[in-house]
């Protein structure tokens, strides 16, 4: 061969194994590790049915990007958050229970302020309404390691995208930035976006701009793109770099969709009103499709890279799904059926969500109905990028490792274990079914409810009655005896904040 051929063919070759050499060197390392977290999203509202059978709530959802990953992900049946959003989001970052790390209502984008309504029993306790904090000494925060600056010190690029809400503005929670991302997309102190219309700047228009809009984005301002396209357009750009130079990435996209305020997606909308859905109903339901083409357009950037099967992706939503007027449409608390109420409710309703992973280099479908919790994903996510040597604050993790049942390997202590959730606030102004003063218990099949303004317990057997409409404790007094000790005993252990009667001034007890 002439030795120009021979540099030309050098060259060529050479030009591959640069091409290819960050592939090749995400395939040697760690697995990438995606958390697509939607906000305020039911149990059922999805194309992807949960429940044993396709629903007619399902039937008003098309997103097929999530029914392409269900095919290769672990379906969990029977997963669980908190009944609002901050203390969810504050339990996945730190791996702590709510009732444990005190966060246990929404915390206000001003810091200091309680986001508790007045009631006329009860005061609710100095609960932490600034949110976490990686720092000490914040008042009013809870101290803890985020999962995120764990994953940083270990060599993964780290991403945050959307809405934020660990803490309050003017504390170091506030800012993913501190919490152990590199990069920060749209994330701040609020729990909402003023707008998803780029046309209104995502709310950031002069004098009339709240603390809910949406910063960053400016480039998209007066023009036409949907908040939820241009976070994936910057979410896709985002992952690109790291991709490029073969490093390990973790991302979290948590997208604000679909709080309020409902409002239509222009791209989806018109299908559901031809449905003959709603003005509201089919908002909402564009709402759902715009995300699930945020999921498809990443995976399909992925798969483009050649680093999708090395990819860890895990799909959930941060509470139940919204039931009220005028938010929604219809009779409230019937906007999750067969499951009881909705968001803030201590009901399956409030608190059952959706979870998909999808691990690497598998590619099974499986369906797992071992009930699981928020913060089991601290150290899921850890044990996914296999880390296992590392410092925390927290004395202990509550949360356990779900990566052996997407592998199929369960044994029964899984379905023995005690989920705890532990509400002594007052998030809406009004009192509805399970909402308000509450602390519930689920071990197996049976869950027990307190309700602290009546210190009445109730059982139900989720096995056989899903939708929490029988009351079975009269009947069954040696379980909610058992598991009445349980929930007290954790909760002292835990340290857990309990209201007082405002009468007397007496804190209640358990």
């Amino acid at each position: 061969m002439k030795p120009l051929k021979i540099l030309r063919s050098a060259i060529a070759i050479l030009i591959c194994i640069i091409s290819f050499s960050p592939l090749l060197a995400q395939k040697n390392n760690r697995p990438n590790i995606i958390v697509f977290f939607v906000d305020d999203l039911g149990w059922q509202d999805l194309s992807v049915p949960f429940y044993k059978e396709v629903t007619p709530i399902n039937q008003r959802f098309h997103t097929p990007n999530l029914e392409v990953l269900a095919k290769e992900s672990t379906k969990f049946t029977n997963a669980y958050a908190t009944p609002v959003c901050t203390p969810s989001r504050v339990s996945m970052l730190t791996g702590l229970n709510a009732a444990h790390h005190k966060v246990t209502n929404w915390t206000h984008p001003t810091a200091n302020k309680p986001t508790d309504n007045p009631d006329e029993l009860l005061t609710p306790p100095d609960w932490n309404i600034n949110g976490m904090s990686p720092v000490p000494n914040i008042p009013r925060t809870v101290h803890a390691t985020p999962f995120p600056q764990i994953l940083k010190d270990n060599g993964y690029f780290t991403i945050h995208v959307g809405k934020a809400h660990w803490g309050s503005a003017g504390t170091p929670g506030s800012s993913p930035l501190n919490l152990g991302f590199m990069v920060n997309i749209a994330g701040h102190s609020a729990g909402h976006p003023q707008s998803y219309y780029a046309e209104e700047n995502y709310g950031n228009i002069p004098g009339k701009a709240s603390l809910q809009a949406v910063p960053d984005l400016m480039e998209y301002h007066g023009g036409e793109t949907f908040l939820t396209e241009a976070l994936t357009l910057e979410a896709i750009k985002a992952i690109s770099e790291p991709i490029k130079r073969g490093e390990p990435f973790f991302l979290n996209f948590s997208n604000y969709a679909v709080h309020v305020p409902i409002q239509s997606d222009p791209r989806f909308v018109d299908k559901y009103l031809k449905m003959g859905l709603d003005s509201t109903e089919a908002a909402y339901s564009s709402l759902v499709e715009g995300f699930d083409k945020s999921i498809g357009d990443i995976v399909q950037v992925l798969k483009n890279k050649g680093v999708y099967d090395n990819t860890v992706i895990i799909f959930l939503s941060d509470n139940g799904g919204l039931s009220l007027q005028p938010m929604r449409s219809g009779q409230n608390h019937t906007q999750n059926l067969p499951l009881r109420a909705g968001k803030g409710s201590i009901y399956e309703g409030g608190i059952r969500i959706p979870l998909l992973i999808k691990d690497v280099d598998d590619g099974k479908e499986r369906t797992s109905d071992v009930p699981v919790i928020v913060e089991d994903l601290f150290p899921t996510i850890l044990d996914y990028a296999n880390i296992t040597n590392y410092d925390i604050v927290q004395k202990g993790l509550d949360g356990q490792s779900l990566s052996e049942l997407t592998k199929g390997r369960v044994d029964d202590s899984w379905k023995q274990r005690n989920l705890i959730w532990h509400i002594p606030n007052k998030w809406n102004r009004t009192d509805g079914p399970g909402i308000n003063f509450f602390s519930a218990i689920r071990r197996g099949n049976f869950k027990l409810v307190y309700d602290m303004k009546n210190s009445k317990v109730e059982l139900y057997d989720l096995q056989n009655d899903i939708g929490e409409t029988n009351d079975i404790s009269k009947t069954n007094q040696n379980q909610v005896e058992q598991l009445s000790k349980i929930l007290s005993d954790q909760l002292k252990a835990w340290g857990a904040q309990m209201p007082t009667v405002k009468q007397t001034g007496e804190m209640l007890v358990f």
